[in-house]
């Protein structure tokens, strides 16, 4: 009896990944065994990007925050204590979209806060 071999199958395995490693450099973009790896590692960097991109924004409104606040002549941790200990729930995104584009309401708010 003959070997049977799905190669439909295999042919379109083959082109995911193949399409997945398009833009790449050299034989990392046309030889299956050498895309197969970069496509790997690549969605393995990417599942690993999403959790620090999280990372940086917060770092990032966290200084927006600060700079904004040690203006008005506070801390960012001092800030962050009086929010919450007067019951102002506003998380760090907006807190750094005030600070940046409504700088007025944000002084307001510091005022509110001291």
């Amino acid at each position: 009896m003959p070997r049977s071999v799905n190669s439909a199958a295999s042919k379109a395995r083959r082109k995911k990944i193949l399409k997945k490693a398009k833009g790449f450099y050299g034989k990392r973009k046309n030889v299956y065994t050498v895309a197969k790896n970069v496509v790997e590692k690549g969605m393995t960097y990417s599942y690993v990007g999403r959790k620090l991109k999280k990372r940086n924004y917060r770092q990032l409104w966290i200084a927006r925050i600060n700079a904004a606040v040690r203006e008005e002549g506070l801390t960012y941790s001092e800030f962050i204590h009086k929010l919450s200990e007067k019951g102002i729930d506003l998380d760090r995104k907006v807190l750094a979209d005030l600070a940046m584009n409504n700088p007025e309401t944000f002084k307001g708010l510091v005022a509110q806060v001291k």
